[in-house]
C-alpha cells in the first residue's frame, strides 16, 4: 500500500499522505480525535524486527540527502517507545530507499512509501528537488542551494514514511489542530518555519499505537500519554495467620486490565512503579499506609512482623507521567495468635 500526500489549495504546508484505506482499532469503528494513530492496515513486522535498507540502484539520493535519511532512520529507533521494528542502511538488502521524480509515487506526492511485502520489505521514494506542483516547487532544506523557508526537511519526512512502514496511518487531530504535535505522521508535513517542520521524533499518539501493536520494548517502560488503560493491582501474603510477631512476606502485581481492545498492551506486567502496601484493622474504613513496597522483578515485595490481625492491599495510584490509571488491590487478611508475654503496643513492626 502507498501513502500519496496532496496539498490543499493555498495553504502554507504540503502534504505527505492521504490514506486511501485505514484499518481501525479492532474493528470498523471510527477513531477518536486526539487518540492512537489509526492503522494502514497489512501485516505488521514482527517484534523488534531488524530491517536493513539499501539504496535504491540507479535512484541513490544525493549526497546532501543521505545523511538526513539515516538520521530519520535512527530517530524512529530512537523514539518508537516500543517493540515495533528498527532499521538501519547495508549495502546489500531487500528492503530500498529511493530518490527520482514520481514513477513510483503518485504525481502529487512530495514522498511516498510502500509496506505490501511486509513482513518481508519495504520501500521508501523521496521526490526529486525542483518538481513542478500546483502549489509551488518542491525543495528540501538539506539542498544544495541552502532553502531558509518554504522547504522541507528530509530528516522530518524520512521518519514519516517509516512511520508509515511501522503501519501508522495519518494521526485524526482536533478540529483546530492544537494536537498537531502529538504525532509525527500527520496529514499534512510543515514546511520551514511553521510548527514542527522539523520534528525528529515520533509523537505520543505514535507511540500509542506502536505500543498498541508490537508493545513496550520492557515491563518498566512507560506507556504514552495518548492512551488511558485501566490496570489491575494483586496482592498474596506468604501466610494468612501467623504468631505473634511473626513475619509475612507480601507480594503485589501490577498489570493492565484483561482488554482484547489493549491489544499488545492487555495483561502487560507494570514493573518499577510506586506501590504502597496499606493496612486497616478489620471492619474499619480508614487505611494506614505503610510505605512503598519493594521492586522485584515483575512483582512489589515486603515483609512485615505482625502483632495484630489486619486487612492489607495494595495501592497504585495514578501516575501524571503515563497513560495508565491507578487501582488497587483487594483487602488480604492475615490472622494474628493472641500475644501471651512481652507484648509491644504496636500492631507492626
Amino acid at each position: 500500500m502507498n501513502a500519496i500526500r496532496r496539498i490543499a489549495p493555498r495553504t502554507r504546508v504540503a502534504i505527505a499522505a492521504a490514506i486511501a484505506i485505514v484499518a481501525m482499532l479492532g474493528s470498523g469503528s471510527t477513531v477518536n480525535a486526539h487518540g492512537p494513530d489509526p492503522l494502514l492496515g497489512g501485516s505488521l513486522w514482527y517484534p523488534n524486527q531488524s530491517l536493513a535498507y539499501q539504496w535504491r540502484s540507479g535512484e541513490v539520493p544525493p549526497d546532501w540527502m543521505r545523511p538526513a535519511i539515516e538520521a530519520g532512520a535512527a530517530d524512529s529507533n530512537a523514539t518508537r517507545g516500543s517493540r515495533a521494528a528498527s532499521f538501519s542502511r547495508t549495502t546489500s538488502a531487500s528492503s530500498v530507499i529511493g530518490y527520482a521524480d514520481p514513477y513510483f509515487c503518485a504525481s502529487a506526492a512530495i514522498a511516498c512509501m510502500s509496506r505490501g511485502n511486509a513482513p518481508t520489505s519495504f520501500a521508501v521514494f523521496f521526490t526529486a528537488q525542483g518538481r513542478v506542483f500546483d502549489w509551488g516547487v518542491l525543495r528540501w532544506c538539506q539542498g544544495p542551494t541552502g532553502y531558509v523557508n518554504g522547504c522541507f526537511d528530509v530528516e522530518n519526512l524520512a521518519l514519516d514514511e517509516l512511520g508509515h512502514v511501522e503501519d501508522l496511518g495519518h494521526h485524526v487531530n482536533y478540529s483546530d489542530n492544537s494536537d498537531y504535535l502529538d504525532s509525527m505522521v500527520q496529514t499534512v508535513s510543515a514546511s520551514r518555519p511553521n510548527t514542527g517542520w522539523n520534528r525528529h521524533g515520533y509523537g505520543r499518539c505514535d507511540v500509542a499505537r506502536l505500543q498498541l501493536q508490537y508493545d513496550r520494548p520492557t515491563a518498566s517502560a512507560l506507556f504514552s500519554k495518548c492512551l488511558a488503560l485501566q490496570t489491575t493491582t494483586s496482592l498474596t501474603a506468604s501466610s494468612t495467620w501467623v504468631a505473634y510477631r511473626g513475619g509475612v512476606t507480601f507480594t503485589a502485581t501490577l498489570k493492565t486490565a484483561s482488554n482484547s481492545g489493549y491489544l499488545a498492551l492487555s495483561n502487560d506486567y507494570i514493573a518499577g512503579r510506586t506501590v504502597v502496601l496499606q493496612g486497616r484493622v478489620p471492619g474499619s474504613t480508614s487505611w494506614i499506609s505503610l510505605g512503598s513496597m519493594t521492586p522485584s522483578g515483575n512483582t512489589y515485595v515486603t515483609t512485615a512482623y505482625l502483632t495484630v490481625t489486619y486487612e492489607w492491599r495494595a495501592v497504585f495510584s495514578t501516575p501524571t507521567t503515563e497513560g495508565i490509571s491507578g487501582s488497587a488491590s483487594s483487602a488480604v487478611t492475615v490472622k494474628v495468635s493472641p500475644c501471651t508475654i512481652s507484648c509491644p503496643f504496636a500492631p507492626v513492626q
